[in-house]
């Protein structure tokens, strides 16, 4: 089994984890609406895409 050979400083624990922080969802405000919706995905209240009609909207 491998054992570490040293302690593992906190400054080097830290850095190898400056990359594991969630990144923030990126919302913007819906042209129709004004309704906050995420960029890249189907509105599913109203089923529309980039101005499209692509689903049926749910009621």
């Amino acid at each position: 089994m491998a054992v570490p050979k040293r302690k593992t400083s906190k400054s080097k624990r830290n850095m190898r984890r400056a990359h594991d922080a969630l990144k923030p969802v990126n919302w913007v405000e819906d042209s129709n609406s004004g309704e906050p919706v995420r960029r890249h995905h189907i509105d599913l209240k109203t089923g529309m895409f980039k101005g499209q009609q692509v689903i049926e909207g749910r009621e």
